[in-house]
C-alpha cells in the first residue's frame, strides 16, 4: 500500500468520525466536560466517545508521522 493510499483512507476515516450517531470529542477537555456534565447517566455514550476520540488521535498522529 503506497503512502498517499494510507493518507487518502486516514482521510476518509477521519471524515466518517465527524457524521457519526454519537458526536467525536474535539479535544479531551471537550470529552472531560461532557463526562462531568452527564454524571453518570450516559455511561455508554461516554464511552463511545472517549473510543471516537482515540482514534482521531491515532488517525491524526498517523497523518503526521507519515513519510511525504
Amino acid at each position: 500500500m503506497k503512502a498517499e493510499d494510507v493518507k487518502e483512507f486516514v482521510a476518509a476515516e477521519l471524515k466518517s468520525l465527524d457524521r457519526g450517531f454519537v458526536a467525536t470529542p474535539e479535544s479531551l477537555e471537550a470529552l472531560q466536560a461532557f463526562a462531568r456534565a452527564n454524571q453518570g447517566s450516559m455511561d455508554i455514550i461516554l464511552m463511545q466517545m472517549a473510543i471516537q476520540y482515540g482514534a482521531k488521535i491515532a488517525y491524526e498522529n498517523l497523518l503526521e508521522n507519515m513519510p511525504e
